[in-house]
């Protein structure tokens, strides 16, 4: 459950995503959503 907490926690305040929106998602899909955040900050601080 403390997983499902932070993918929702990392999602909505990267994207700005509902709760409900964000929990709607598959499991796959919403860990892929995670892993595409992570490539955009990995990318932004690699620019920084």
């Amino acid at each position: 459950m403390e997983r499902l907490h932070k993918e929702v926690a990392y999602i909505a305040y990267h994207f700005h995503w509902s709760h409900e929106y964000i929990l709607a998602l598959e499991h796959p899909e919403r860990l892929r959503w995670v892993a595409e955040i992570a490539d955009i900050n990995k990318r932004f601080n690699e620019q920084v």
